[in-house]
C-alpha cells in the first residue's frame, strides 16, 4: 500500500474558552456540516436549549469545507469548543488537569465510546480518543495493511463489523466537534517478542502512517461516498498516542520528530510533572494507590483487572468491590495530587466489559467527581500539551522538583521562592 507522508506543524494558540457546552450536531450545523455527531444527544430542555443557542452564536466563524484527498476528511477551520490557554504566573496556583484517555476507541455493539462522549459533554470533559486504524478499514479490504513483521491484513485486535464502522465514524466525528482529540493506537495491536517491541523506527513510521491512510481513506476502502467526511485534517490532527501493551516506546520515540508528534503516552510514571525527551513531551501513565493492597498500579482499567482477576474476568461476587477499588484507587490519586503538587493526573482505559463492566462505572463515576471541581480541567492531551508549550521553562522546571503529593513548603503564594535581591540583601558580614 502507498502512503504519502504529510508535514506537521502547530503553532501554539490561544483558543477559546472550554465552557461551550453545545451538542456536537449544533456545532456541526455551525460549521456547514449537517448530519454530524446528531445520533446520541439526550432531550433538550429549556435551559439545554438555551446553552445550546449560546454555543451556536459563540462557535467559531463558518468555514466551507475543504475536501482532503478521497473526501474521507476535510478542513473546517480550527476546531470548536478548545480551552484558553494562559501563562502562568509565579504564586500562582496550577490548574489541575485530568486526562481521561482511551485505547482502541471503537463503537461497538456495547457503545462505550457514544456513552463517555455524552458524558464528557455533561460534565466538561474533553478527552483523547487513541483511535486504531484499523477499526476504519473493512476486513474485506484487510490486505492493504502491511504491519512490519506480520502477514499482511494481520491484526490481533481482529477488524470490525461494517456497522460498527460506520458508528464508529459517527463518534470520531461528533468527539472531535466536541472538543476531544483523536490520536493513534496504531493498527494491529501485537505484543510480545515478535510485536511491537522488536520494531525500529521505520517500522514505527509505516505502521503510523498506514494509520493515517485508513482514517483518510475510509471512503474509499468502504465505498460509503455519501457520508461526510471527518471534519479535520488528521496530517494536522494526530499530535501523539499510546503503544499498544505500553510496548516499543524507545524507538517509537526516535521516529516521533518525523511523524510530527508533540508527545507520547506509552511509558510508565509516577504522579509529577510532565518533562520533555528530545522536544517530545512525556506524560506518562502513573503509578497510583490500589486500596486494600500495599503497593501501586498503573491508571489503567487493564491494569486494576490483572491485579485482581487476572487478566481475565473473574468471580462475579467480586465484580462490585474491584470497581470500587478502582475508583477509590484514581480518587485518591485525583486527591494527593489536587491537595499537593498539583501535576496531571493521566488516566488510560479500554472500551471494554471486563468483570462486569466496573471498570467503565469507575472511569464514570470519577468523572462525575472530579471534573466539576473548582480549578480542575478536564483536557485531552493536546490541550494539556498546549498549555505546557505556553508555560516558563523556569517556572516548569521547578514544579518537577515537587515530588508525588508534595505541596509547596510556604505555599503556592511563595512558589517557586524568589532569588534575593542582592540590593534589599542585609549585611550579614562581620564587623570589626
Amino acid at each position: 500500500m502507498a502512503v504519502t507522508r504529510g508535514t506537521h506543524t502547530t503553532p501554539l494558540r490561544t483558543r477559546r474558552s472550554r465552557r461551550i457546552t453545545g451538542t456536537a450536531l449544533l456545532t456541526a450545523l455551525a460549521l456547514g456540516l449537517t448530519g454530524c455527531g446528531s445520533g446520541d444527544g439526550g432531550q433538550d430542555t429549556g435551559r439545554e436549549a438555551e446553552e445550546e443557542g449560546a454555543a451556536a452564536r459563540d462557535a467559531p466563524a463558518k468555514v466551507a469545507p475543504r475536501l482532503i484527498g478521497d473526501g474521507s476528511t476535510a478542513f473546517t477551520g480550527e476546531q470548536p469548543n478548545q480551552p484558553e490557554v494562559s501563562r502562568l504566573a509565579p504564586g500562582e496556583t496550577p490548574p489541575q488537569f485530568v486526562v481521561f484517555s482511551w485505547d482502541g476507541a471503537g463503537e461497538d455493539s456495547n457503545k462505550l465510546f457514544s456513552r463517555f462522549r455524552e458524558i464528557g459533554r455533561e460534565y466538561d470533559a474533553h478527552m483523547t480518543y487513541f483511535l486504531s486504524g484499523v477499526y476504519l478499514l473493512p476486513e474485506s479490504e484487510r490486505t492493504a495493511y502491511q504491519p512490519p513483521g506480520h502477514a499482511p491484513g494481520a491484526s490481533d485486535i481482529g477488524y470490525l463489523k461494517d456497522e460498527n464502522i460506520a458508528a464508529t465514524l459517527e463518534q470520531v466525528r461528533g468527539a472531535w466537534l466536541d472538543g476531544s482529540e483523536i490520536g493513534t493506537h496504531f493498527n494491529g495491536h501485537f505484543c510480545g517478542p515478535s510485536g511491537v517491541d522488536s520494531w525500529s523506527a521505520e517500522d514505527w513510521i509505516s505502521e503510523t502512517e498506514q494509520a493515517k491512510w485508513m482514517v483518510q481513506n475510509w471512503k474509499t476502502t468502504t465505498g460509503w461516498t455519501e457520508l461526510e467526511p471527518l471534519p479535520f485534517d488528521y496530517d494536522e490532527e494526530l499530535v501523539g498516542g499510546r503503544t499498544p501493551c505500553l510496548e516499543g516506546r524507545d524507538a517509537l520515540l526516535e521516529a516521533a520528530d518525523e511523524l510530527g508528534f508533540r508527545y507520547d503516552s506509552s511509558g510508565n510514571g509516577k504522579q509529577v510533572w510532565p518533562e520533555q525527551i528530545d522536544g517530545i513531551w512525556d506524560v506518562p501513565l502513573q503509578a497510583v494507590p490500589m486500596p486494600g493492597r500495599s503497593f501501586e498500579t498503573l491508571s489503567m482499567d487493564y491494569n486494576f483487572m490483572v491485579n485482581q482477576s487476572g487478566p481475565t474476568s473473574g468471580d462475579p461476587a467480586m465484580h462490585t468491590t474491584w470497581g470500587n477499588q478502582m475508583r477509590d484507587g484514581l480518587l485518591a490519586a485525583f486527591d494527593r495530587a489536587y491537595e499537593g503538587n498539583r501535576a496531571p493526573l493521566i488516566i488510560g482505559n479500554h472500551f471494554n466489559s471486563w468483570n462486569g463492566g466496573v471498570y467503565m462505572d469507575a472511569v464514570e463515576e470519577v468523572i462525575k467527581d472530579v471534573c466539576p471541581k473548582e480549578d480542575v480541567h478536564c483536557v485531552s492531551f493536546r490541550q494539556l500539551v498546549d498549555w505546557l508549550d505556553a508555560q516558563d521553562p523556569d517556572l516548569l522546571d521547578a514544579l518537577r522538583t515537587l515530588d508525588v503529593g508534595e505541596r509547596p513548603a510556604g505555599g503556592w503564594e511563595t512558589f517557586p521562592a524568589a532569588p534575593a535581591d542582592p540590593a534589599t540583601e542585609p549585611d550579614t558580614q562581620p564587623t570589626a
